[in-house]
């Protein structure tokens, strides 16, 4: 991966400056972070439209039924993780490495498992006559159903998609299911742990000006993952082997996800050097020791009672339990928003091949305004117009989007809204949500965090879900009226993220004092 020298040359450091504000110690872990998002992100959007497609079809009334699925292995999955975090012989870095790696395995068995119970037939290129099994079933399916229309320009008013459970063997829907839950629980979790990773080594004042860049390197893996998507929409399960490869170099780029002590000590990111020394004196013994305000040199506790260290440490903190709301609301809204997503275009677009390739393009789409915003725009918004309106801009967006699907319903308004939405999350909104972790404990970060990024955002989805498939069937399938309900969420969404702005900065201050 990076070397040392590379990460210190004075050319690149310049190039550097003329997109970011960064210091000469912070380049090795500025590039590696950016790095390991790119690759985490090119993977999880190379099989997302696949993962969707899968989904669909299982039928569109099954669709919540996996987010509560989702929520069970992920209630699971996490104290398991924080677990990890907590091993004493067991550096974070190795921990977050052998995650990645984990994770790369597991795609390589999903391709075996999607390959078999597709009936093993080689995906054709473009162009040729023959298409493979899945597909023909697919579109067999679609042109027998005459209850959804296929008019992308017409209300949604069908609660059932064509797909159902009795199409397919009880393999076919097994692997789908658990590729669907196992790549949502892949997301939150490589996602999170680096992210706790790097807040690690950063605070609120250099997250300001590098969470932008390190964003920016998220979202170059999202545009890259999306268009190879696209083109090779064709290759089905066997984009899951290019996925593989991604993550194992996610893994590769964690390790340099360091403090740098080795130039300019008196710079030192972001602690102080005694506290710094402290640490990479820690890891190079491999003992890990969880540092805090609180208990600075406390011993590592028993590794069973570190599985609940996490809900603990949320319960006992005001502040932590409103970042909890905060994140429980936003999933809420993002997953209500999913479901009429995938429902306007499932109904507008009956080729399986055709809704992969529409999923990636709406993805890569974003992508360029995303990346654009990360590198012009992150670093200056977060540096003067604070957190509070860094995390206010997403629910304020999502209120008038859920206003413009009801009155509008169509794929092109869901495709405009998505981008529009994923835009100030991923360029405003993302980076001021992991500067509230910034004034927590290091405890936290690692506990806490993983908790509430993981946990929480997967209670948030099947609390969306529940409301969808309740209000979807109330109000057979009128998808304009069923976004009208979700508005009241977003205006509680706007005054906890007002007033968790507002103890942010408090808290931040504090610090500096």
């Amino acid at each position: 991966m990076l070397s040392s020298s590379t990460t210190s040359n004075p050319r690149l450091n310049a190039i550097l400056s003329a997109f970011v504000s960064v210091h000469s110690h912070e380049v090795s872990a500025l590039l590696h972070s950016s790095s390991c998002f790119f690759f985490i992100l090119s993977a999880y959007f190379m099989v997302l439209p696949l993962r969707d497609e899968g989904a669909i079809s299982l039928g569109l009334s099954n669709l919540p039924g996996l987010f509560i699925g989702s929520l069970a292995l992920t209630l699971i999955a996490a104290p398991l993780s924080t677990l990890l975090f907590s091993w004493p012989n067991l550096s974070k870095a190795k921990v977050l490495l052998l995650m990645h790696r984990f994770f790369s395995i597991s795609l390589v068995m999903f391709f075996f498992l999607w390959h078999s119970s597709s009936g093993g037939i080689l995906p054709q290129a473009k162009g040729t006559v023959s298409v493979s099994t899945e597909l023909k079933k697919d579109l067999q399916v679609n042109s027998s159903q005459n209850g959804c229309p296929a008019d992308s320009g017409s209300e949604v008013d069908c609660s059932e998609y064509s797909g159902s459970w009795g199409d397919h063997g009880w393999f076919y829907i097994s692997v789908r299911i658990g590729f669907f839950l196992w790549i949502a629980l892949m997301n939150l979790i490589t996602i999170s742990s680096t992210w706790a990773r790097i807040i690690d080594v950063m605070d609120s004042e250099s997250g300001s000006r590098l969470f932008g860049f390190i964003g920016a390197g998220a979202t170059l893996g999202q545009l890259f993952g999306s268009l190879f998507a696209t083109g090779m929409a064709w290759l089905g399960p066997f984009l899951l082997l290019f996925a593989a490869l991604l993550m194992e170099l996610a893994a590769q780029s964690s390790k340099g996800i360091k403090k740098d002590a080795s130039e300019h000590p008196e710079e030192l990111l972001p602690m102080s050097k005694a506290t710094c020394d402290e640490q990479n004196k820690t890891e190079e013994q491999t003992s890990f020791k969880m540092l805090s305000p609180k208990s600075p040199t406390s011993n590592p506790k028993p590794q069973l009672s570190a599985i609940l260290d996490g809900f603990w440490l949320i319960l006992s903190s005001t502040y932590l339990s409103y970042v909890s709301i905060f994140l429980w609301l936003s999933a809420v809204v993002s997953s209500f928003f999913y479901f009429q997503k995938v429902t306007i275009i499932a109904t507008a677009v009956t080729s399986s091949v055709g809704r992969r390739r529409l999923f990636a393009q709406i993805n890569s789409f974003i992508a360029v305004f995303i990346l654009a915003g990360q590198l012009t725009l992150t670093g200056r918004i977060l540096t003067t117009a604070g957190v509070t309106v860094a995390i206010c801009s997403a629910p304020a967006v999502a209120f008038g989007n859920l206003v413009a699907i009801a009155v509008w319903p169509t794929w092109i308004a869901v495709a405009i809204c998505e981008t529009m939405r994923k835009v100030v999350t991923y360029v405003v909104t993302r980076p001021g949500r992991e500067l509230l972790f910034t004034v927590v404990s290091q405890e936290e970060k690692y506990k806490a965090k993983v908790c509430i990024d993981v946990i929480v955002q997967r209670l948030g989805d099947a609390t969306a879900a529940g409301m969808y498939k309740l209000m979807f069937s109330t109000l057979q399938g009128r998808t304009s009226t069923v976004s009208l309900y979700a508005l009241p969420v977003c205006i509680m969404w706007i005054v906890t993220a007002f007033h968790l702005g507002r103890r942010q900065a408090q808290l931040a201050k504090l610090q500096d004092v």
